[in-house]
């Protein structure tokens, strides 16, 4: 099959043309003042999508290293830890806290469901001496389709003097997060998510109560070292070389953000999560998050057993051209996951819909053509 891929992945999301041509530009001097104004623009524009006044900075990373970030400059050698865990990238945050010398004490839920903030609630009103120092938690886990809700966490925290660290990678700008206003002290996130970027930028946030408690820090770090990077922001660089097309690109992508507004661009993947659920559950397929909890960024599906989510996935790529995702570590072949975040159009959805239901049935699944199809179509017209 000729032609661009319809990428339906978590990440990385489709770029829209407009990002495309802003990083077809020549290089230019990442220490002069055309930088320096890019830079500029951007910080204050990634913090609006954040909803803070406070520290950002942005360094060459993929999400994981955001979080080795976030983990270097903010938890000590020793420091008591606790993580919550609802899949693969909770306990990637909870694993990189102990390669960095933490404590760490994991409180896991199961696959499908979120972090329960009565359990986190009565862990943290048991720890009277104030051992733990930071609450670890993964806001929107796209190796399960679940959201956390991060407001109810930090309501369930009280006053507890623990800082609290939010992997935000795959939930900002498509899951509600407003750091400030619900006191989320470091939130990291990616390029390659809501932002409509290719790889390779990741984004932190952190508030003065987070600096302070990193001036004491005693762990070891160079590269991700913030107070080197916020030294470098007074003068309007990064303190090493940044990747100049992505930051062109960043430039014009949060324009695009700001201009949706931030609270339509919630309100868009909603309406994206509730037609693909309608549809799938249309098509008689069992979805492995619960309504509740049920991610804006990505629908996870139950593939039927006796065709396993893989042939699937194969299939879709094969003969339509169209990316899905499959499961991770116990759900290889038992699900697969189907990406509606960042530059996503209700037709690109509809057409992966359509060609799913034609994969189906060639598979032998027993479904009546058009029943997931017809249940989106009839979502957009009450939606429209």
């Amino acid at each position: 099959m000729q032609g661009d891929q319809f990428l339906l992945l978590p990440g990385p999301t489709p770029v829209p043309e407009r990002v495309v041509r802003a990083m077809n530009r020549s290089m230019i001097n990442h220490r002069g003042p055309e930088f320096q104004e890019i830079l500029r623009e951007v910080t204050e524009g990634v913090k609006k999508v954040y909803h803070t006044r406070h520290n950002v900075l942005m360094y060459p990373s993929s999400g994981t290293g955001m979080m080795e970030a976030a983990v270097a400059n903010f938890i000590s050698p020793g420091d008591k830890v606790l993580a919550i865990s609802i899949g693969v990238f909770g306990d990637r945050f909870a694993e990189i806290a102990v390669n960095f010398g933490a404590r760490v004490e994991k409180i896991d839920f199961p696959w499908g469901q979120a972090a329960d903030p009565g359990v986190i609630k009565n862990r943290i009103e048991q720890d009277k001496n104030h051992e733990i120092k930071a609450v670890l938690i993964t806001h929107n886990d796209t190796s399960t389709g679940v959201f956390n809700n991060i407001k109810a966490v930090r309501e369930a925290m009280g006053d507890h003097p623990a800082l609290l660290m939010v992997d935000s990678v795959s939930g900002l700008a498509a899951v509600e997060l407003r750091m400030d206003e619900w006191r989320i002290d470091v939130a990291v996130s990616g390029s390659q998510k809501a932002f409509m970027l290719p790889p390779g930028l990741g984004l932190m946030a952190f508030n003065d109560r987070a600096l302070q408690v990193h001036q004491h820090n005693t762990n070891h770090r160079f590269y991700w070292d913030v107070t080197k990077g916020l030294k470098y922001l007074e003068k309007g660089q990064t303190a090493f070389t940044p990747p100049i097309a992505l930051f062109y690109g960043l430039q014009e992508a949060v324009r695009m953000m700001l201009e949706e507004g931030l609270d339509n661009l919630l309100t868009r993947h909603k309406r994206y999560r509730d037609m693909v659920r309608g549809a799938i559950k249309a098509m008689g397929l069992e979805l492995f998050a619960g309504d509740a909890a049920a991610s804006t960024a990505l629908t996870a599906v139950y593939a039927p057993e006796n065709i396993g989510s893989n042939q699937i996935r194969k299939e879709m790529l094969e003969k339509y051209n169209i990316v899905l995702a499959g499961g991770q570590q116990s759900l290889d072949n038992v699900i697969f996951r189907i990406g509606h975040l960042g530059y996503v159009r209700e037709l690109d959805l509809l057409s992966v819909l359509a060609a799913l239901e034609i994969t189906l049935i060639k598979l032998g699944y027993n479904l009546t053509p058009g029943a997931g199809v017809k249940k989106a179509q009839e979502f957009l017209l009450d939606n429209y």
